[in-house]
């Protein structure tokens, strides 16, 4: 009898168990390619290689709410990269998103690792997605752009007559009277009305004591019809660093399940003239809602004094520092799938 009750007993809470999960969610895009990559670096030769990630970097995600009541909601996400090639993480566990929160008519208010403002600017305002090989991505790392915030504290406001803010404080942590504190404080500011978007951001970071590193960011979108266009400009300015400057234009043009893109880039180190221009076409080819095939072929050309590289949302084919006036390239084909 009392194994029957047992059993009655967690039968009937499976149902209110099934309703409190309802609100989290599972997700992931799982993504491979074969790519014939090239650095043109001296002694090297192209070779052929299976990436992850060359459309979308293959994630695994949980992300849920809970409904508190007048309006209040409380938010979490974890995301994780996986090299889908080998099987390996791409970096710590879950370096791509950690958050937790709260939602409300006040807007979104955020703790853990979270996008910066910058980049909020960068994804809306890139062509290629920040996916495929050619995309703004290579102006973001050491030196240059910041693009994820650890021990952040982020808010993002509802949309008022277009105009949304985001603003974050990302603290360094660090306790030592005689050294810069890390912290980067950052802010962005953007409009969105039917197919036009504009958008700018700012981040300024004490990491020296001599004075602090800035980034700034600037973009715009329209879409018409089966016509997109984007564009931006983004600039970091480290302090006793090369400032660093990367300029976006792209188009692309959907017709049933096909869609074709194109973009131009240009990268430089003012202080020492150094520059590369980058020409990417790419397209994609949906087979349903959440699988697509994809191709892209990029190729940059970079002067005497450059070793600039192409960066696709997981990898990048960049020749040696050394390696000055290479002009590396790349051709790809791909399978990406979400869930």
């Amino acid at each position: 009898m009392k194994y029957k009750c047992l059993a009655a007993a967690l039968l009937s809470s499976l149902p209110l168990f099934a309703h409190a999960q309802t609100n989290v969610q599972i997700y992931g895009v799982m993504d491979a390619a074969i790519a014939i990559e090239d650095t043109d670096a001296p002694g090297t030769d192209r070779r052929t290689v299976v990436n992850s990630g060359n459309q979308s970097s293959s994630r695994l995600g949980f992300r849920g709410t809970e409904d508190l009541g007048n309006g209040l909601k409380a938010l979490f996400n974890i995301e994780s990269g996986v090299s889908l090639d080998t099987g390996a993480a791409d970096s710590t566990m879950w370096g791509r998103r950690a958050v937790v929160g709260l939602q409300g008519e006040f807007g979104t208010l955020t703790l853990g690792r979270e996008y910066s403002p910058i980049a909020a600017v960068g994804a809306a305002t890139d062509i290629l997605g920040q996916g495929m090989f050619g995309s703004n991505l290579s102006a973001f790392g050491t030196n240059r752009m910041t693009r994820r915030l650890s021990n952040s504290v982020n808010y993002k406001s509802n949309a008022l007559s277009g105009f949304t803010v985001n603003a974050a404080y990302s603290t360094g942590e660090n306790n030592v009277d005689s050294a810069p504190s890390g912290d980067l404080l950052g802010a962005s500011l953007e409009y969105k009305n039917g197919g036009l978007y504009l958008g700018g951001g700012y981040h300024q970071t004490e990491r020296l004591n001599s004075g602090d590193d800035k980034e700034m960011a600037f973009g715009a979108g329209f879409t018409f019809g089966a016509f997109e266009i984007k564009g931006n400009w983004l600039k970091a300015e480290p302090e006793l660093q090369p400032e660093y400057t990367n300029a976006n234009i792209g188009a692309s043009y959907a017709m049933g399940a096909n869609k074709f893109f194109i973009n131009f880039q240009q990268q430089k180190f003012d202080r020492n003239d150094a520059k590369g221009n980058t020409v990417s076409i790419a397209y994609t080819y949906s087979l349903s809602k959440r699988t697509n095939l994809y191709t892209t072929y990029a190729q940059l050309r970079n002067n005497g004094r450059a070793a600039f590289g192409i960066n696709s949302s997981s990898t990048n084919v960049t020749p040696p520092a050394t390696a000055l006036g290479a002009d590396p390239s790349v051709f790809t084909v791909g399978l990406r799938h979400s869930f």
